[in-house]
Protein backbone atom coordinates (compact mmCIF):
# COMPACT_ATOMS: atom_id res chain seq x y z
CA UNK A 1 0.00 0.00 0.00
CA UNK A 2 1.54 3.39 -1.19
CA UNK A 3 -1.17 5.83 0.02
CA UNK A 4 -2.06 7.47 3.13
CA UNK A 5 -5.92 6.86 4.22
CA UNK A 6 -6.90 10.37 4.34
CA UNK A 7 -10.02 9.50 6.10
CA UNK A 8 -8.50 7.38 9.60
CA UNK A 9 -9.43 9.75 11.67
CA UNK A 10 -13.14 10.64 10.22
CA UNK A 11 -16.07 9.30 11.10
CA UNK A 12 -16.53 6.13 9.31
CA UNK A 13 -18.60 2.95 9.37
CA UNK A 14 -17.87 -0.18 10.77
CA UNK A 15 -16.92 -1.57 7.36
CA UNK A 16 -14.43 0.99 6.92
CA UNK A 17 -13.04 0.59 10.18
CA UNK A 18 -12.71 -3.16 9.77
CA UNK A 19 -11.03 -2.46 6.72
CA UNK A 20 -8.10 -0.02 7.78
CA UNK A 21 -7.47 -2.71 10.30
CA UNK A 22 -7.52 -5.65 7.70
CA UNK A 23 -7.18 -5.00 3.66
CA UNK A 24 -10.42 -7.27 2.01
CA UNK A 25 -7.95 -9.25 -0.05
CA UNK A 26 -6.46 -10.24 3.09
CA UNK A 27 -9.17 -13.17 2.84
CA UNK A 28 -6.90 -15.05 0.63
CA UNK A 29 -4.05 -15.31 3.51
CA UNK A 30 -7.27 -16.62 6.15
CA UNK A 31 -8.62 -18.52 4.07
CA UNK A 32 -6.84 -22.12 4.45
CA UNK A 33 -6.76 -21.98 7.98
CA UNK A 34 -10.43 -20.66 8.31
CA UNK A 35 -12.07 -23.53 6.27
CA UNK A 36 -10.91 -25.79 8.88
CA UNK A 37 -13.23 -24.75 11.70
CA UNK A 38 -16.85 -25.43 11.47
CA UNK A 39 -18.54 -22.04 9.43
CA UNK A 40 -20.91 -21.92 12.50
CA UNK A 41 -17.62 -20.10 14.29
CA UNK A 42 -17.07 -17.37 11.86
CA UNK A 43 -18.51 -14.51 12.80
CA UNK A 44 -20.81 -12.59 10.85
CA UNK A 45 -18.76 -9.82 10.75
CA UNK A 46 -16.05 -11.42 8.74
CA UNK A 47 -19.03 -11.71 6.07
CA UNK A 48 -17.43 -9.11 4.56
CA UNK A 49 -14.20 -10.22 3.81
CA UNK A 50 -15.79 -13.15 1.85
CA UNK A 51 -16.75 -10.44 -0.69
CA UNK A 52 -13.32 -9.79 -1.45
CA UNK A 53 -12.94 -13.33 -2.29
CA UNK A 54 -16.47 -13.21 -5.19
CA UNK A 55 -18.45 -14.86 -1.92
CA UNK A 56 -21.55 -13.87 -0.40
CA UNK A 57 -23.33 -15.81 2.37
CA UNK A 58 -26.28 -17.62 0.66
CA UNK A 59 -29.60 -17.47 2.40
CA UNK A 60 -29.86 -19.15 5.21
CA UNK A 61 -26.66 -17.53 6.36
CA UNK A 62 -26.43 -20.56 9.21
CA UNK A 63 -25.75 -23.61 6.27
CA UNK A 64 -22.01 -22.33 5.23
CA UNK A 65 -23.16 -21.94 1.63
CA UNK A 66 -22.43 -19.43 -0.84
CA UNK A 67 -23.06 -17.41 -3.97
CA UNK A 68 -19.73 -17.16 -5.64
CA UNK A 69 -19.07 -15.08 -8.86
CA UNK A 70 -16.02 -15.19 -10.99
CA UNK A 71 -14.18 -12.35 -12.72
CA UNK A 72 -13.71 -12.74 -16.63
CA UNK A 73 -12.57 -9.02 -17.89
CA UNK A 74 -14.65 -8.21 -21.29
CA UNK A 75 -16.54 -11.11 -20.93
CA UNK A 76 -14.32 -13.17 -22.92
CA UNK A 77 -13.45 -16.82 -21.77
CA UNK A 78 -11.46 -19.47 -23.70
CA UNK A 79 -12.02 -23.52 -24.39
CA UNK A 80 -10.36 -24.56 -21.18
CA UNK A 81 -11.82 -21.79 -19.31
CA UNK A 82 -15.47 -22.82 -20.40
CA UNK A 83 -14.60 -26.45 -19.82
CA UNK A 84 -13.78 -25.15 -15.71
CA UNK A 85 -17.52 -23.28 -15.87
CA UNK A 86 -18.70 -26.23 -16.67
CA UNK A 87 -16.94 -28.67 -13.96
CA UNK A 88 -17.40 -26.26 -11.08
CA UNK A 89 -21.47 -26.16 -11.50
CA UNK A 90 -20.99 -29.95 -11.96
CA UNK A 91 -19.30 -30.52 -8.76
CA UNK A 92 -20.13 -27.92 -6.09
CA UNK A 93 -22.90 -25.86 -7.51
CA UNK A 94 -26.17 -28.53 -8.30
CA UNK A 95 -25.26 -28.31 -12.32
CA UNK A 96 -26.18 -24.77 -12.39
CA UNK A 97 -24.05 -21.60 -13.51
CA UNK A 98 -26.37 -17.98 -13.74
CA UNK A 99 -24.54 -15.31 -16.50
CA UNK A 100 -24.49 -11.58 -14.63
CA UNK A 101 -25.22 -8.62 -16.37
CA UNK A 102 -21.27 -7.34 -16.14
CA UNK A 103 -20.39 -10.19 -18.72
CA UNK A 104 -19.73 -12.67 -15.89
CA UNK A 105 -20.85 -15.87 -14.45
CA UNK A 106 -21.91 -17.03 -10.37
CA UNK A 107 -22.60 -20.20 -8.73
CA UNK A 108 -24.93 -20.88 -6.01
CA UNK A 109 -24.65 -23.34 -2.87
CA UNK A 110 -21.06 -23.37 -2.77
CA UNK A 111 -19.67 -24.96 0.14
CA UNK A 112 -17.67 -23.31 2.90
CA UNK A 113 -15.24 -26.65 3.39
CA UNK A 114 -14.45 -26.77 -0.39
CA UNK A 115 -13.32 -23.18 -1.00
CA UNK A 116 -9.34 -23.49 -0.83
CA UNK A 117 -9.54 -26.12 -3.92
CA UNK A 118 -12.62 -24.61 -5.73
CA UNK A 119 -10.29 -21.19 -5.71
CA UNK A 120 -7.00 -23.83 -6.64
CA UNK A 121 -8.95 -25.46 -9.62
CA UNK A 122 -10.53 -21.88 -11.25
CA UNK A 123 -7.09 -20.31 -10.78
CA UNK A 124 -5.62 -23.10 -12.26
CA UNK A 125 -6.88 -22.10 -16.15
CA UNK A 126 -6.28 -18.42 -15.34
CA UNK A 127 -9.39 -17.61 -13.97
CA UNK A 128 -9.96 -15.64 -10.69
CA UNK A 129 -12.78 -14.45 -8.26
CA UNK A 130 -10.55 -11.71 -6.45
CA UNK A 131 -12.42 -8.76 -6.38
CA UNK A 132 -15.17 -9.82 -8.13
CA UNK A 133 -17.33 -8.64 -5.00
CA UNK A 134 -15.84 -5.97 -2.17
CA UNK A 135 -15.47 -2.74 -1.96
CA UNK A 136 -13.00 -2.98 -4.82
CA UNK A 137 -13.17 -2.14 -8.80
CA UNK A 138 -15.30 -4.62 -9.99
CA UNK A 139 -15.06 -6.67 -13.19
CA UNK A 140 -14.27 -4.42 -16.11
CA UNK A 141 -17.12 -5.09 -18.56
CA UNK A 142 -16.67 -3.92 -22.47
CA UNK A 143 -18.39 -4.45 -25.82
CA UNK A 144 -19.37 -8.00 -25.96
CA UNK A 145 -18.12 -8.07 -30.01
CA UNK A 146 -15.36 -6.34 -29.54
CA UNK A 147 -12.55 -7.46 -32.27
CA UNK A 148 -15.40 -8.87 -34.57
CA UNK A 149 -18.15 -6.14 -34.26
CA UNK A 150 -18.29 -3.90 -37.67
CA UNK A 151 -20.25 -1.19 -35.38
CA UNK A 152 -17.04 -0.07 -33.45
CA UNK A 153 -14.10 2.54 -34.26
CA UNK A 154 -11.62 0.08 -32.70
CA UNK A 155 -11.06 -3.06 -30.71
CA UNK A 156 -10.92 -1.69 -27.29
CA UNK A 157 -10.07 -5.53 -25.63
CA UNK A 158 -6.29 -4.65 -24.87
CA UNK A 159 -7.05 -1.32 -23.66
CA UNK A 160 -10.01 -2.82 -21.18
CA UNK A 161 -7.30 -5.36 -20.76
CA UNK A 162 -4.56 -2.82 -19.25
CA UNK A 163 -7.43 -1.14 -17.20
CA UNK A 164 -8.39 -4.68 -15.46
CA UNK A 165 -4.81 -5.51 -15.06
CA UNK A 166 -4.01 -2.25 -13.55
CA UNK A 167 -6.60 -2.98 -10.40
CA UNK A 168 -6.54 -6.58 -10.11
CA UNK A 169 -5.05 -7.38 -6.46
CA UNK A 170 -3.78 -3.86 -6.24
CA UNK A 171 -4.11 -3.10 -2.55
CA UNK A 172 -3.63 0.33 -3.69
CA UNK A 173 -6.58 0.05 -4.33
CA UNK A 174 -8.59 -2.69 -2.59
CA UNK A 175 -10.13 -0.45 0.11
CA UNK A 176 -12.64 1.69 -2.00
CA UNK A 177 -15.46 3.57 0.10
CA UNK A 178 -17.84 0.86 -1.92
CA UNK A 179 -17.98 -1.07 -4.96
CA UNK A 180 -16.70 0.51 -8.42
CA UNK A 181 -17.67 -0.29 -11.77
CA UNK A 182 -16.02 0.37 -15.30
CA UNK A 183 -16.83 0.37 -18.88
CA UNK A 184 -14.43 0.35 -21.97
CA UNK A 185 -16.16 0.14 -25.20
CA UNK A 186 -16.06 1.85 -28.65
CA UNK A 187 -19.11 0.10 -30.20
CA UNK A 188 -21.52 2.82 -31.73
CA UNK A 189 -24.72 1.50 -30.07
CA UNK A 190 -23.19 2.14 -25.94
CA UNK A 191 -23.38 -1.26 -25.73
CA UNK A 192 -21.18 -1.37 -22.61
CA UNK A 193 -24.34 1.03 -21.00
CA UNK A 194 -21.58 3.90 -20.09
CA UNK A 195 -24.39 6.17 -18.43
CA UNK A 196 -24.66 3.30 -15.54
CA UNK A 197 -21.33 2.76 -14.74
CA UNK A 198 -18.88 4.56 -12.27
CA UNK A 199 -16.64 5.19 -14.85
CA UNK A 200 -17.16 4.88 -18.38
CA UNK A 201 -15.23 4.94 -21.92
CA UNK A 202 -16.84 5.84 -25.01
CA UNK A 203 -15.85 6.13 -28.62
CA UNK A 204 -14.73 9.91 -29.68
CA UNK A 205 -12.99 11.12 -32.42
CA UNK A 206 -11.11 14.74 -32.14
CA UNK A 207 -8.79 16.06 -34.48
CA UNK A 208 -5.29 17.71 -33.01
CA UNK A 209 -2.45 19.01 -34.42
CA UNK A 210 -4.14 18.35 -38.14
CA UNK A 211 -3.73 14.56 -36.94
CA UNK A 212 -7.49 12.57 -36.30
CA UNK A 213 -7.06 10.42 -33.28
CA UNK A 214 -9.69 7.61 -32.53
CA UNK A 215 -10.34 7.52 -28.82
CA UNK A 216 -12.52 7.86 -25.92
CA UNK A 217 -14.73 10.32 -24.18
CA UNK A 218 -15.56 9.80 -20.02
CA UNK A 219 -18.29 9.50 -18.38
CA UNK A 220 -18.55 9.51 -14.38
CA UNK A 221 -20.23 8.85 -11.57
CA UNK A 222 -23.09 6.42 -12.80
CA UNK A 223 -24.83 4.33 -11.16
CA UNK A 224 -28.47 2.42 -9.90
CA UNK A 225 -30.01 1.52 -6.49
CA UNK A 226 -32.27 2.67 -4.26
CA UNK A 227 -31.10 6.32 -5.83
CA UNK A 228 -29.85 5.96 -9.16
CA UNK A 229 -27.83 8.21 -11.21
CA UNK A 230 -26.82 8.49 -15.50
CA UNK A 231 -23.04 9.79 -15.47
CA UNK A 232 -22.31 13.03 -16.45
CA UNK A 233 -19.93 13.61 -19.24
CA UNK A 234 -16.54 15.15 -18.92
CA UNK A 235 -14.80 17.87 -21.32
CA UNK A 236 -12.30 15.26 -22.05
CA UNK A 237 -10.74 13.69 -24.89
CA UNK A 238 -8.69 10.98 -23.74
CA UNK A 239 -6.29 8.86 -26.33
CA UNK A 240 -5.98 5.03 -26.07
CA UNK A 241 -2.72 5.06 -24.11
CA UNK A 242 -4.53 7.55 -21.75
CA UNK A 243 -6.86 5.07 -19.98
CA UNK A 244 -5.18 3.09 -17.75
CA UNK A 245 -3.37 6.19 -15.87
CA UNK A 246 -7.04 8.52 -16.18
CA UNK A 247 -8.78 5.07 -14.92
CA UNK A 248 -6.03 4.71 -11.67
CA UNK A 249 -6.63 8.88 -10.91
CA UNK A 250 -10.66 8.63 -11.16
CA UNK A 251 -9.99 5.75 -9.06
CA UNK A 252 -7.51 7.23 -6.71
CA UNK A 253 -10.04 10.64 -6.31
CA UNK A 254 -12.84 8.60 -5.25
CA UNK A 255 -10.58 6.40 -2.76
CA UNK A 256 -9.35 9.19 -1.26
CA UNK A 257 -12.75 11.60 -1.02
CA UNK A 258 -15.26 9.31 -1.30
CA UNK A 259 -17.73 9.06 1.58
CA UNK A 260 -17.02 6.68 3.95
CA UNK A 261 -19.61 7.51 6.77
CA UNK A 262 -22.29 6.14 5.72
CA UNK A 263 -22.61 3.15 3.00
CA UNK A 264 -25.63 4.79 1.36
CA UNK A 265 -24.06 7.62 0.28
CA UNK A 266 -20.64 5.70 -0.75
CA UNK A 267 -20.54 5.54 -4.23
CA UNK A 268 -18.89 8.21 -6.99
CA UNK A 269 -22.20 9.18 -7.96
CA UNK A 270 -22.56 11.05 -4.82
CA UNK A 271 -19.09 12.88 -4.66
CA UNK A 272 -19.53 13.72 -8.23
CA UNK A 273 -23.55 15.57 -7.38
CA UNK A 274 -21.46 17.41 -4.80
CA UNK A 275 -18.15 18.09 -6.29
CA UNK A 276 -19.93 18.94 -9.63
CA UNK A 277 -17.62 17.52 -12.78
CA UNK A 278 -15.40 21.30 -13.35
CA UNK A 279 -14.11 20.31 -10.18
CA UNK A 280 -13.64 16.35 -10.60
CA UNK A 281 -12.29 17.48 -13.78
CA UNK A 282 -9.85 19.70 -12.20
CA UNK A 283 -8.72 17.76 -9.94
CA UNK A 284 -8.33 14.59 -12.42
CA UNK A 285 -6.13 16.84 -14.48
CA UNK A 286 -4.04 17.39 -11.33
CA UNK A 287 -3.38 13.65 -11.29
CA UNK A 288 -2.94 13.23 -15.07
CA UNK A 289 -1.63 16.02 -16.06
CA UNK A 290 -2.96 18.08 -19.37
CA UNK A 291 -6.15 16.36 -20.96
CA UNK A 292 -7.22 17.56 -24.67
CA UNK A 293 -10.83 18.86 -24.28
CA UNK A 294 -14.17 16.76 -25.40
CA UNK A 295 -13.93 15.44 -29.04
CA UNK A 296 -16.72 13.90 -31.30
CA UNK A 297 -18.63 11.79 -29.23
CA UNK A 298 -19.30 8.75 -31.88
CA UNK A 299 -21.94 6.66 -30.04
CA UNK A 300 -25.51 6.75 -32.37
CA UNK A 301 -27.67 4.45 -30.17
CA UNK A 302 -28.00 1.92 -27.48
CA UNK A 303 -28.59 -1.58 -27.85
CA UNK A 304 -27.90 -2.73 -23.93
CA UNK A 305 -25.04 -4.76 -25.59
CA UNK A 306 -27.94 -7.35 -26.40
CA UNK A 307 -26.38 -10.04 -28.74
CA UNK A 308 -29.27 -12.92 -30.88
CA UNK A 309 -29.08 -15.23 -33.64
CA UNK A 310 -26.35 -15.15 -36.49
CA UNK A 311 -24.32 -12.19 -38.08
CA UNK A 312 -21.76 -11.85 -40.43
CA UNK A 313 -18.41 -10.65 -38.31
CA UNK A 314 -15.91 -8.25 -39.51
CA UNK A 315 -13.45 -11.18 -40.35
CA UNK A 316 -14.32 -12.40 -43.71
CA UNK A 317 -16.31 -16.02 -43.99
CA UNK A 318 -17.20 -15.79 -39.85
CA UNK A 319 -20.36 -15.45 -38.25
CA UNK A 320 -21.20 -15.19 -34.33
CA UNK A 321 -24.42 -16.67 -32.65
CA UNK A 322 -26.06 -15.23 -29.82
CA UNK A 323 -27.40 -17.51 -27.91
CA UNK A 324 -30.58 -16.32 -25.60
CA UNK A 325 -30.33 -17.81 -22.12
CA UNK A 326 -33.86 -17.20 -20.67
CA UNK A 327 -33.30 -15.09 -17.23
CA UNK A 328 -29.74 -16.08 -17.47
CA UNK A 329 -30.04 -19.55 -15.82
CA UNK A 330 -27.71 -22.20 -17.38
CA UNK A 331 -27.69 -26.08 -16.93
CA UNK A 332 -24.19 -27.45 -16.88
CA UNK A 333 -25.32 -29.95 -19.50
CA UNK A 334 -26.46 -27.16 -21.91
CA UNK A 335 -23.35 -24.91 -21.16
CA UNK A 336 -21.17 -27.88 -22.05
CA UNK A 337 -22.75 -28.02 -25.19
CA UNK A 338 -21.70 -24.69 -26.19
CA UNK A 339 -18.31 -25.03 -25.11
CA UNK A 340 -17.91 -28.21 -27.28
CA UNK A 341 -19.60 -26.80 -30.16
CA UNK A 342 -17.24 -23.43 -29.47
CA UNK A 343 -14.09 -26.25 -29.32
CA UNK A 344 -15.12 -27.77 -32.54
CA UNK A 345 -16.38 -25.15 -35.01
CA UNK A 346 -14.84 -22.26 -33.28
CA UNK A 347 -11.84 -21.48 -31.29
CA UNK A 348 -12.88 -22.38 -28.92
CA UNK A 349 -14.10 -18.77 -26.80
CA UNK A 350 -17.11 -18.00 -25.52
CA UNK A 351 -18.41 -14.55 -24.76
CA UNK A 352 -20.93 -13.33 -22.27
CA UNK A 353 -23.11 -10.00 -22.87
CA UNK A 354 -25.18 -7.52 -20.48
CA UNK A 355 -28.05 -9.43 -21.02
CA UNK A 356 -27.26 -12.95 -19.24
CA UNK A 357 -26.87 -14.48 -22.70
CA UNK A 358 -23.52 -15.95 -24.36
CA UNK A 359 -21.86 -15.82 -27.73
CA UNK A 360 -19.90 -17.94 -29.98
CA UNK A 361 -18.03 -16.65 -32.43
CA UNK A 362 -15.55 -17.50 -35.13
CA UNK A 363 -17.91 -19.64 -36.74
CA UNK A 364 -16.79 -20.57 -40.71
CA UNK A 365 -19.98 -19.67 -42.68
CA UNK A 366 -19.54 -22.74 -44.87
CA UNK A 367 -20.41 -24.87 -41.47
CA UNK A 368 -23.43 -22.45 -40.24
CA UNK A 369 -26.01 -24.68 -41.49
CA UNK A 370 -24.38 -28.26 -39.83
CA UNK A 371 -24.02 -26.00 -36.55
CA UNK A 372 -27.65 -24.70 -36.15
CA UNK A 373 -29.22 -28.05 -36.99
CA UNK A 374 -27.43 -28.95 -33.22
CA UNK A 375 -29.57 -30.53 -31.35
CA UNK A 376 -28.94 -27.48 -28.34
CA UNK A 377 -30.97 -25.29 -30.68
CA UNK A 378 -33.54 -26.78 -30.14
CA UNK A 379 -33.78 -26.06 -26.65
CA UNK A 380 -32.11 -22.36 -27.20
CA UNK A 381 -33.74 -21.22 -30.70
CA UNK A 382 -31.69 -19.61 -32.47
CA UNK A 383 -33.49 -17.08 -34.94
CA UNK A 384 -36.11 -15.54 -31.90
CA UNK A 385 -37.38 -12.54 -30.94
CA UNK A 386 -39.30 -12.93 -27.46
CA UNK A 387 -40.13 -11.26 -24.51
CA UNK A 388 -38.01 -14.07 -22.65
CA UNK A 389 -34.55 -12.86 -24.60
CA UNK A 390 -34.83 -9.48 -24.09
CA UNK A 391 -35.89 -9.72 -20.09
CA UNK A 392 -33.23 -9.49 -17.23
CA UNK A 393 -33.60 -10.72 -13.68
CA UNK A 394 -31.57 -10.56 -10.75
CA UNK A 395 -31.14 -13.64 -8.04
CA UNK A 396 -34.21 -13.25 -5.88
CA UNK A 397 -34.99 -14.36 -2.61
CA UNK A 398 -34.37 -17.92 -3.33
CA UNK A 399 -30.33 -17.43 -2.60
CA UNK A 400 -30.04 -13.55 -2.23
CA UNK A 401 -30.55 -12.11 1.31
CA UNK A 402 -32.11 -8.08 0.37
CA UNK A 403 -34.79 -9.92 -2.22
CA UNK A 404 -37.91 -9.52 -0.65
CA UNK A 405 -39.64 -11.81 -4.11
CA UNK A 406 -38.08 -14.75 -6.20
CA UNK A 407 -37.41 -13.84 -9.66
CA UNK A 408 -35.93 -16.25 -12.11
CA UNK A 409 -39.52 -18.62 -11.61
CA UNK A 410 -41.74 -15.25 -11.96
CA UNK A 411 -40.14 -13.98 -14.64
CA UNK A 412 -39.71 -17.13 -16.65
CA UNK A 413 -43.61 -17.77 -16.25
CA UNK A 414 -44.26 -13.89 -16.85
CA UNK A 415 -42.29 -14.02 -20.03
CA UNK A 416 -43.39 -17.33 -21.43
CA UNK A 417 -47.09 -15.98 -20.60
CA UNK A 418 -46.60 -12.95 -22.45
CA UNK A 419 -44.96 -15.06 -25.63
CA UNK A 420 -47.85 -16.94 -26.12
CA UNK A 421 -50.10 -14.01 -25.94
CA UNK A 422 -48.33 -11.40 -27.81
CA UNK A 423 -45.92 -11.13 -30.99
CA UNK A 424 -44.11 -8.02 -31.37
CA UNK A 425 -41.74 -7.08 -34.40
CA UNK A 426 -39.89 -4.97 -31.43
CA UNK A 427 -40.13 -7.10 -27.93
CA UNK A 428 -40.42 -5.42 -24.38
CA UNK A 429 -37.65 -4.91 -22.26
CA UNK A 430 -39.23 -6.64 -18.88
CA UNK A 431 -37.18 -6.49 -15.99
CA UNK A 432 -37.49 -7.77 -12.37
CA UNK A 433 -35.35 -7.38 -9.40
CA UNK A 434 -36.14 -8.52 -5.75
CA UNK A 435 -35.10 -5.94 -4.08
CA UNK A 436 -34.73 -1.71 -4.52
CA UNK A 437 -30.72 -3.05 -5.75
CA UNK A 438 -31.34 -3.10 -9.33
CA UNK A 439 -28.98 -5.54 -10.08
CA UNK A 440 -30.44 -6.83 -13.19
CA UNK A 441 -30.74 -2.96 -14.34
CA UNK A 442 -34.01 -2.58 -13.54
CA UNK A 443 -34.30 1.44 -14.11
CA UNK A 444 -33.53 1.31 -17.75
CA UNK A 445 -36.32 -1.22 -18.64
CA UNK A 446 -39.46 -0.53 -20.66
CA UNK A 447 -41.19 -2.01 -17.91
CA UNK A 448 -39.12 -2.42 -14.70
CA UNK A 449 -40.98 -4.84 -11.81
CA UNK A 450 -38.88 -4.54 -8.46
CA UNK A 451 -39.91 -6.85 -5.76
CA UNK A 452 -41.42 -4.67 -2.21
CA UNK A 453 -42.47 -5.96 1.18
CA UNK A 454 -46.09 -6.59 1.20
CA UNK A 455 -48.99 -7.24 3.15
CA UNK A 456 -52.56 -9.35 2.35
CA UNK A 457 -55.54 -8.36 3.92
CA UNK A 458 -54.96 -10.29 6.54
CA UNK A 459 -51.49 -8.75 7.78
CA UNK A 460 -49.76 -11.13 6.88
CA UNK A 461 -46.42 -11.21 3.83
CA UNK A 462 -47.01 -11.73 0.35
CA UNK A 463 -44.78 -11.43 -2.56
CA UNK A 464 -45.58 -7.79 -3.78
CA UNK A 465 -44.27 -5.67 -6.49
CA UNK A 466 -43.88 -1.74 -7.61
CA UNK A 467 -43.56 -1.02 -11.18
CA UNK A 468 -41.97 1.58 -13.46
CA UNK A 469 -42.06 2.94 -17.39
CA UNK A 470 -40.02 4.42 -19.54
CA UNK A 471 -36.37 3.38 -19.38
CA UNK A 472 -33.67 3.46 -21.76
CA UNK A 473 -29.99 4.77 -22.22
CA UNK A 474 -30.74 6.24 -25.58
CA UNK A 475 -29.55 9.57 -25.97
CA UNK A 476 -27.78 10.09 -22.65
CA UNK A 477 -30.49 8.01 -20.56
CA UNK A 478 -33.70 7.98 -18.96
CA UNK A 479 -34.31 6.03 -16.24
CA UNK A 480 -37.98 4.59 -15.96
CA UNK A 481 -41.12 6.32 -13.97
CA UNK A 482 -42.96 4.51 -10.81
CA UNK A 483 -46.81 3.97 -11.74
CA UNK A 484 -48.61 4.06 -8.14
CA UNK A 485 -50.01 0.64 -7.31
CA UNK A 486 -48.42 -2.24 -5.84
CA UNK A 487 -49.28 -5.57 -7.65
CA UNK A 488 -49.04 -8.72 -5.57
CA UNK A 489 -47.32 -12.22 -7.47
CA UNK A 490 -50.97 -13.52 -8.01
CA UNK A 491 -51.97 -10.79 -9.95
CA UNK A 492 -48.99 -9.72 -11.59
CA UNK A 493 -49.20 -11.96 -14.99
CA UNK A 494 -52.19 -10.21 -16.06
CA UNK A 495 -51.62 -6.45 -14.70
CA UNK A 496 -48.29 -6.84 -16.88
CA UNK A 497 -50.39 -8.24 -19.84
CA UNK A 498 -52.28 -5.47 -19.23
CA UNK A 499 -49.87 -2.88 -19.73
CA UNK A 500 -48.53 -4.12 -22.53
CA UNK A 501 -51.62 -4.49 -24.39
CA UNK A 502 -51.89 -0.48 -23.48
CA UNK A 503 -48.95 0.10 -25.68
CA UNK A 504 -49.78 -2.00 -28.66
CA UNK A 505 -53.29 0.07 -28.41
CA UNK A 506 -51.34 3.40 -28.20
CA UNK A 507 -48.74 3.10 -30.51
CA UNK A 508 -48.71 4.66 -33.56
CA UNK A 509 -47.11 2.63 -36.64
CA UNK A 510 -43.88 0.88 -35.26
CA UNK A 511 -43.17 3.09 -32.39
CA UNK A 512 -41.09 1.00 -29.94
CA UNK A 513 -42.37 1.58 -26.41
CA UNK A 514 -39.83 3.58 -25.38
CA UNK A 515 -41.14 6.20 -28.38
CA UNK A 516 -45.06 5.73 -27.06
CA UNK A 517 -43.78 6.54 -23.05
CA UNK A 518 -42.13 9.68 -24.48
CA UNK A 519 -45.24 10.59 -26.43
CA UNK A 520 -47.93 9.68 -24.22
CA UNK A 521 -45.82 9.84 -20.53
CA UNK A 522 -47.19 7.58 -17.93
CA UNK A 523 -50.56 9.24 -16.99
CA UNK A 524 -51.94 5.97 -19.47
CA UNK A 525 -50.26 3.20 -17.84
CA UNK A 526 -51.23 4.79 -14.79
CA UNK A 527 -54.49 4.67 -15.18
CA UNK A 528 -54.66 0.98 -17.16
CA UNK A 529 -52.81 -0.32 -13.85
CA UNK A 530 -55.65 1.41 -11.42
CA UNK A 531 -57.67 -0.41 -14.06
CA UNK A 532 -56.62 -3.96 -13.58
CA UNK A 533 -55.98 -3.84 -9.89
CA UNK A 534 -59.66 -3.21 -9.63
CA UNK A 535 -60.54 -5.54 -11.78
CA UNK A 536 -58.77 -8.66 -11.05
CA UNK A 537 -58.70 -8.21 -6.73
Amino acid sequence: MSYIATWANEKINKNEIAKLEKDGLAVFDDLPELVKRPFSEISKDYFMYFKYAGLTVQKPQTDGLFMMRIKLPAGIINNEQGRKLVEIAQKYAHGIVDITTRQSVQYHHIPFAKLTQIFASIESVGLTTRGAEGDINRNVIGNPLAGIDENELFDATSTLLAVHKKFQENTDFSNLPRKFKISVSSNYYNSANAEINDLAFFPATKQINGRNYKGFGVKVGGGLGAKPYLAKTLDLFVKRHQVVKVSEAVVALYRDYGYRRSRSKARLKFLIEDWGVERFSEELKKRVGKLESAGVNRVIGWNNGLVLGVHQQKQRGFSYIGVSVPTGRLEAVDLASFVAIAKQYGTGEIRFDHSQNLIIPFLPNQQLSTIIKLPIFAKFPIETSRFQDYGLTCTGNEFCNLAYTNTKNITRDLLAHLDEKYQLEQPIRIILTGCMNACAHRNIADIGIQGIAGRDVNRQPIETFQIAIGGSLLAGGHFNEEIKGRVPKSLLIPVISDLVGLYLKERIQNESFYQTFQRTGTEPFQNQLIESLAAYE
